[in-house]
């Protein structure tokens, strides 16, 4: 069948397109259907065993690396070090494998949205039947409550609402109509007459016919992204991949020009083998996984602290070079809670305070507080709310605010201004009774209700609120300062300029009227009863934006990171918030649903840096909006809560998810949940990552710079005809003990202040870029020229006395790495810059290496396995001084000059 859209083809036509009729399908047609498209069921794509998942995890360019380490570690007798790597890499694994496992449950997170029953017509008879037996063409019923079954043409009803926030972002439930619609190019949130598989039905009921099942209805395209969608790799993990090949290259370099130097000057074969393989270990900074994992870890802890639950190790870090944050509007910079901030009553403007379904505030004209119970106009206003109202307010002390709302969103709004006056439906009910509905109708865009005065036989009113405009042509009378006078075409032009001001704030706007009914008026047709009424006045509800939202996106604009607000709501709803926010620039774009159905990606990817807010999108154009930033080499992090985020938030960078109000889907989805669904959680994420990747390369520089300076002392010796500085059983020791402590410890190294005052890193940026390279080798030239100096001094004044000689070199370069590793804690400004006891963790570390050299040293067990000797005070003198030189030198020469910039160009 050639593509039909259904929102614009009537019932009966969609009948018959579909081969059904009014009656339904039969059992017999019904059966054949269900062999042909198969259950009405969300499928699982193709899965890899756990097994599969496990072993995947060691395919990892540097797990092969430290697999190589291991086998070297073995070869020379450490099965500790051996056995150490190996921990690291099943570590490293089960992280691995639990992360995508996880992931894996998003599809069943999916299926779990579908209806599990559905009312049906086949035959011209109702049945319950599953709902993974509905095939295109059954007639299906729906009533406020149900789950949608499958993608649905509405085909008749009667005040049909259904709630689609996971689907389309709208923050309200949506209004349904039955009747076809003209345009074709319709984004999901505008299809009324339409129902989609896991909707759900917040009021009224109605008749439909299935359309689509399965894999073919929109929540089945959505599972069909989310199988499509790769992870894509992260910049640290690119980084450290990059690293780990250099690092393999340099390390079979090293071992072979040993061996070949060594031999060619005398040397024993067996000694120079194991010499070679002792520093290609060396080279090799089979910790550096481990410190990574530490200080991710340790990362995660801290975020776990401020609320942001980490679900992948790399996405902390990620977060700290993402240039675009593209967020979801609803539950994400909004509250997901309807509220009423403005009135309008007897040609007064009045601003409400207080936010969420807490009813606590109060009413301000200007700057002067408003009492509802003095102000007649107003209470009649917030009694009308109350009375032509079917939710229920309701304090529940396990809810987050302790009050919660059962109904209509919109309906729960007014029962929360009501509640700040004061003005309860318990009371009120005392006072009132109703005697009848009018419920709210798409085509009239109004309700009302009649109540009785109780203790007043004859006296009825009927209550009335709406759309403005409609309900302002069915007034003739406005209340005016308690008193009741004709509504003139000056009030009606003022009403009309009050709600087109208010709208333009992005609220939401309802009328509300009133009439006083003698008893025989009580049952005539609502169109008769809902004339010559009492226009009363406005009232302006609003998703508000969370309180901590704003001074986030300025945080995360000096830091140089763009928000981009993607939302299914209407695009002057959004423009509005986003100006509000501070996220739409003056000469930033705003792009609809409808303007990306006719652009493509190219010209999206050529927008994509101007674009600030998308309006009403479906699924796959959060994907595309993705896919064209990361074309633009944004690293992008997208936030979302619905169903509909799943895919994009799969396909960005760092996937972040909503922890309370986000959708199961949408989480298993997601690298980051942020526990308390708040915007400004993401800054503490941005600064995390930024300091967590700061603190990576202080210990790699930290580890390289160790590794270039055994390699300096040793390599030089040999080209010069020197004996063996150090002897391979020092080297594992120095590698192991002097180089892990202090790094683990700058893994944790608090953050310098100026942070988040720097634009994002360059994805393409290397790990030694700014300069870090020209440090690594520069510290370790001087490092290993330091310790070959003291080693030739000794060995010189005692040639017949080397393990003393080989004992100074030793401790000479120990302590000068100990000395340097504080060096390493500011990324440019060196070691006079910060605090020497600002990171207690390093200090003690430093501590328990030397520790740990001393006992070597004057352990008289020890001294032979490490071919070590007692130094006296004149030879640690000597050490500590050609230790200090180094650092100190170089630092002297780092203060004679300013500091070099730390900002690199920002992308946008």
């Amino acid at each position: 069948m050639e593509k039909v859209y259904w929102h614009t083809v009537d019932g009966e036509t969609a009948l018959a397109l579909l081969g059904s009729s009014s009656e339904g399908l039969d059992e017999e047609e019904a059966g054949r259907r269900l062999r042909e498209y198969g259950p009405n069921r969300i499928e699982e794509g193709k899965k890899l065993s756990p097994l599969g998942i496990f072993l995947n995890q060691f395919r990892d360019f540097m797990v092969l690396v430290l697999l190589a380490a291991t086998l070297i570690s073995g070869l020379l007798g450490e099965y500790t070090d051996a056995v150490a790597i190996i921990a690291i890499i099943i570590v490293n694994g089960i992280l691995g494998f639990v992360q995508e496992f996880r992931a894996e449950k998003s599809l069943a997170s999916l299926r779990e949205l579908t209806a599990p029953t559905a009312h049906v017509l086949r035959g011209g008879k109702k049945w319950i039947i599953p709902a993974a037996d509905l095939v295109p063409g059954d007639i299906v019923f729906l009533e406020a409550g149900d789950r949608v079954p499958a993608d649905l043409r509405l085909l008749q009803g009667q005040g049909l609402e259904i709630e689609e926030s996971s689907l389309t972002g709208e923050s309200v439930p949506v209004r349904k109509t039955f009747g076809p619609l003209e345009e074709e190019h319709l984004s999901l949130g505008d299809r009324k007459n339409m129902a989609y598989m896991g909707t759900l039905v917040t009021r009224g009921k109605a008749m439909a016919v299935v359309i689509a099942t399965g894999m073919q209805t929109e929540m089945g395209l959505i599972a069909d992204l989310i199988q499509q969608s790769e992870d894509t790799q992260t910049p640290l993990q690119r980084r450290l991949d990059q690293l780990g090949k250099i690092l393999v290259w340099v390390a079979l370099g090293v071992t072979a020009l040993v061996v070949v130097i060594g031999i060619s000057r005398g040397h024993d074969v067996y000694n120079m083998f194991l010499a070679g393989v002792s520093l290609a270990v060396a080279v090799i900074p089979e910790g550096l996984p481990a410190i990574v994992t530490i200080a991710l870890a340790l990362g995660v802890q801290r975020m776990i602290r401020r609320r942001a639950i980490v679900r992948r190790l790399p996405a902390v870090e990620t977060l700290g070079c993402a240039t675009v944050i593209c967020s979801d509007k609803t539950g994400t910079l909004t509250q997901n809670k309807m509220t009423v901030q403005g009135l309008w009553v007897g040609g007064t403007r009045l601003a409400v305070s207080g936010v969420g379904y807490t009813p606590e505030g109060k009413f301000f004209k200007g700057e002067h507080v408003v009492n509802p119970k003095t102000h007649p106009d107003l209470k009649k206003l917030l009694e009308i709310a109350v009375l032509c109202n079917n939710s229920e307010l309701i304090e529940e002390p396990k809810a987050p605010e302790g009050w919660t709302i059962h109904g209509d969103p919109t309906e729960g709004a007014l029962l929360v201004l009501a509640g700040k006056a004061d003005i309860w439906s318990d009371v009120l009910a005392a006072k009132y009774q109703k005697v009848l509905e009018n419920p709210f109708d798409s085509n009239r865009k109004m309700m009302s209700v009649v109540v009785r005065q109780t203790g007043e036989e004859e006296s009825y009113l009927l209550m009335a609120k709406g759309a403005p405009d409609v309900l302002l042509d069915r007034c003739d009378f406005i209340l005016w300062n308690g008193r009741v006078t004709a509504l003139t075409a000056a009030h009606r032009r003022e009403i009309l300029s009050m709600n087109a001001e208010m709208a333009g704030t992005a609220m939401r706007n309802l009328a509300f009227a009133y009439r006083p009914l003698q008893q025989a008026q009580v049952r005539r047709e609502e169109n008769q009863q809902e004339t010559e009424m009492v226009f009363v006045g406005l009232a302006g509800m609003i998703d508000p934006p969370r309180e901590e939202v704003f001074q986030a996106i300025q945080t995360c604009r000096r830091a140089g990171i763009r928000t981009v607000m993607i939302t299914g709501d209407h695009q002057a709803t959004a423009e509005a918030i986003a100006r509000r926010l501070g996220i739409l620039p003056k000469n930033g774009l705003t792009v609809s649903g409808a303007d990306l159905y006719n652009m493509s990606d190219k010209q999206l990817a050529e927008r994509a840096d101007r674009i600030y807010v998308y309006a009403r999108v479906s699924p796959e154009h959060k994907l595309r909006i993705v896919k064209a930033l990361q074309a633009r080499g944004h690293v992008v992090a997208m936030t979302g809560d619905g169903v509909n985020d799943a895919p994009a938030i799969k396909a960005a960078d760092i996937g972040v998810a909503m922890g309370r109000g986000g959708t199961d889907v949408a989480k298993e989805a997601s690298s980051l949940i942020l526990a308390d669904d708040n915007f400004a959680t993401i800054v503490a994420a941005v600064e995390e990552g930024r300091g967590i990747y700061d603190n990576i390369r202080k210990f790699v520089r930290y580890l390289l710079s160790c590794n270039v300076g055994e390699i300096v002392t040793l390599f030089t010796a040999m080209l010069v005809g020197l004996p063996l500085p150090l002897v391979p059983i020092q080297i594992l020791w120095v590698n192991l003990v002097t180089d892990g402590l202090p790094a683990i410890a700058l893994g944790v190294d608090p953050p310098e202040g100026d942070l988040m005052e720097r634009p994002p890193r360059d994805v393409k940026e290397s790990i030694f870029a700014g300069g870090l390279g020209f440090k690594i080798i520069s510290r370790g030239l001087f490092i290993g020229l330091a310790a070959l100096a003291v080693f030739w001094l000794e060995w010189r004044s005692a040639p017949d006395a080397l393990s003393k000689a080989q004992t100074m070199a030793f401790c000479t370069l120990v302590m000068s790495q100990l000395v340097h590793v504080f060096d390493c804690r500011s990324v440019d400004q060196g070691i006079f810059s910060r605090n020497i006891f600002g990171n207690p963790w390093l200090v003690a570390a430093v501590l328990s290496s030397v520790a740990l050299m001393v006992l070597v040293l004057y352990t008289p067990a020890l001294q032979p396995v490490f071919r070590t000797v007692p130094l006296g005070i004149s030879d640690w003198v000597t050490i500590l001084v050609a230790a200090a030189i180094p650092t100190f030198a170089l630092n002297l020469r780092s203060l004679s000059r300013p500091a070099r910039s730390r900002l690199s160009p920002s992308r946008g």
